[in-house]
């Protein structure tokens, strides 16, 4: 996964008993040459540190 600050990212939940998906955009990027871990800020405000699974989708900025 390769990521820049600003891209969109989309992480889906796979949970059978609550499902959500999550967007946000990445703040910064802590791996290298783009790789995770991402600081990410959420729809909600909340600001989260993650390595997204294979349920996430990385959307380039325009």
């Amino acid at each position: 996964m390769y990521a820049t600050v600003g891209d969109q990212i989309f992480l889906g939940d796979s949970s059978f008993t609550n499902p959500r998906e999550r967007n946000g955009e990445i703040v910064e990027v802590r791996g290298p040459d783009g790789q995770p871990p991402y600081l990410v800020r959420f729809d909600d405000g909340h600001e989260s540190l993650i390595t997204p699974g294979p349920d996430a989708a990385i959307s380039p900025q325009e």
